[in-house]
């Protein structure tokens, strides 16, 4: 039987939404005050959603002390109190919140298990939250 966990995580960063593909004011038009030169922050709240078959030794999807850890390694330390601009993973990527989802999923998914499915979703917000969900997850 497949069952999903879901374990919710904060982190603050910043960032400026600008790409040099674009002139300053293209920029603005695209990302309006997210293009601030001096940037902006956010206290996320990340949802890391894990699915799969439930252990039935366990009774459990995944460990949570497991998980916990490999949030932390992987995306707490790297990216908490940081600006994002800066950070090797959006050296050539808007560091938009859609990449930023697209970014922890593919970090969580190089250490979780392979059996397992694994969604992010992030809160940048209490109006905006984005949703990565890999095709066939």
């Amino acid at each position: 039987m497949r069952a999903q966990l879901g374990r919710r995580y904060r982190l603050s960063a910043s960032h400026r939404l600008h790409t040099e593909a674009l002139s300053e004011a293209e920029n603005r038009a695209v990302y309006g005050k997210c293009a601030n030169p001096h940037g902006h922050g956010h206290n996320y709240t990340v949802e890391v959603l894990v699915g799969g078959e439930i252990d039935a030794a366990t009774g459990m999807v995944c460990d949570l002390t497991r998980l916990d850890g490999w949030v932390s390694r992987e995306v707490l330390e790297p990216f908490d109190h940081q600006n994002l601009n800066t950070l090797e993973a959006f050296q050539n990527l808007v560091p938009t919140t859609e990449n930023l989802c697209i970014e922890i999923q593919k970090r969580l998914r190089k250490v979780l298990p392979g059996d397992l499915t694994v969604t992010v979703r992030v809160e940048e917000t209490s109006n905006n939250f984005f949703e990565y969900r890999p095709e066939g997850a």
